[in-house]
């Protein structure tokens, strides 16, 4: 015979052979075993003929009072068992029937969905759970949503412009010139660009990106590419710091370069002209710290985490072709965290410049 489903039902079932083995030992004790130390205790001798006629009748009546005891106490347990199950599995059923429901409104799209959390137990620390879990897909939902709105608006632009000049060169309203060869070239050169940084984006947040990891010196790698952009900060009156001491850290070099270099790109973006941008490197506490200090228009408190997201400017009037793709500082997250670190932002707030950090563990 197969078992219920209904866990109110299996609860029950539960009670009852609970119940019916309780009540076959007191029944065997009762009915096998009582009789005797009743005879006894009335003092019935054996050779009695009086005493045996009386030790008949009375056995009688006590088999008699214990069968309507034991169908009393059957019946009172029965409907015990009954109430107390259907009790005890309303308090389980209800927050799992809950956490069911929910589960299969998430499953068809409803990501908003929550379960309230009625006490401190162990099916409030489940119902915890399942919010903060419908809470990530919720968050993760929406960045996928705004990652396909953010790149078709993204692609949009170069394509609009690419096809609005090969229109007006079929046409013959636009002449074929050097200058219009250039344009063209830059926004296929700009459509590439932004495609591989998705496709390096995608690579490195899935771990499938090749690292060949090594113990590098982070304070040499930090030369080696602000010495790539002191031709860019001489015009403008940047004052650009690099790092003397050595600060060996494990990790891949070529990417702890492209690291540093998108956060000098980024400081040299938004740095004023005769302003400092200041590169600095420690090791404390087996591991070591990069950090790339500008004087540029700072950060808000709620601008600290969202830089390190797709596509993200903290000026949205800023276009991309002045203001880079907006996935630099997100591959620079995904690289750090695939080689075992960690990138943030700190700002002492808006006007007073921004802190980029790279924190990678030491030799």
């Amino acid at each position: 015979m197969p078992l219920p489903r209904s866990l109110r039902a299996r609860l029950l079932l539960a009670f009852l052979v609970v119940i019916g083995a309780t009540l076959g030992t007191v029944a065997v004790a009762t009915l096998l075993v009582g009789p005797g130390y009743f005879a006894e205790a009335m003092g019935h001798l054996p050779g009695d003929p009086m005493g045996e006629a009386m030790d008949a009748a009375t056995r009688a009546a006590f088999n008699e009072a214990m069968q309507r005891a034991l169908v009393a106490a059957t019946v009172i347990a029965v409907v015990s068992a009954t109430v107390v199950s259907l009790a005890v599995a309303a308090r389980i059923a209800g927050p799992i029937g809950a956490l069911a429901a929910a589960a299969r409104r998430i499953a068809g799209g409803h990501y908003a969905e929550r379960v309230p959390v009625a006490e401190p137990d162990e099916f409030g620390e489940m119902a915890t759970s399942f919010n903060e879990m419908a809470s990530s897909l919720e968050a993760t939902e929406r960045r996928r949503l705004q990652l396909v709105g953010d790149v078709a608006h993204e692609l949009r632009t170069p394509l609009t412009t690419l096809d609005g000049y090969l229109e007006g060169l079929e046409d013959r309203v636009i002449a074929p010139s050097d200058e219009t060869w250039r344009l063209l070239r830059a926004e296929t050169a700009r459509l590439t660009r932004m495609v591989n940084d998705l496709s390096e984006l995608w690579r490195a947040e899935v771990r499938q990106l090749p690292l060949t990891i090594e113990v590098v010196d982070v304070a040499a790698v930090a030369r080696e590419v602000g010495d790539r952009f002191v031709p860019q900060a001489q015009p403008r009156g940047i004052n650009l710091d690099l790092p003397a001491s050595a600060a060996m850290a494990v990790g891949d070099r070529d990417r702890i370069a492209q690291i540093v270099s998108n956060y000098l790109s980024n400081a040299f973006r938004h740095a004023p002209d005769g302003s400092r941008v200041a590169v600095a490197t420690s090791s404390v506490d087996g591991v070591v710290t990069l950090s790339v200090r500008d004087e540029g228009p700072g950060l808000a408190p709620e601008q600290l985490d969202a830089v390190f997201e797709r596509f993200y400017r903290v000026d949205p009037a800023r276009s991309r072709a002045a203001g880079g793709s907006g996935i630099g500082l997100a591959i620079v997250r995904a690289l750090a965290e695939a080689m075992g670190g960690r990138a943030w932002a700190e700002s002492a707030g808006l006007g007073r410049g921004a802190m980029f950090f790279l924190v990678l563990p030491a030799e």
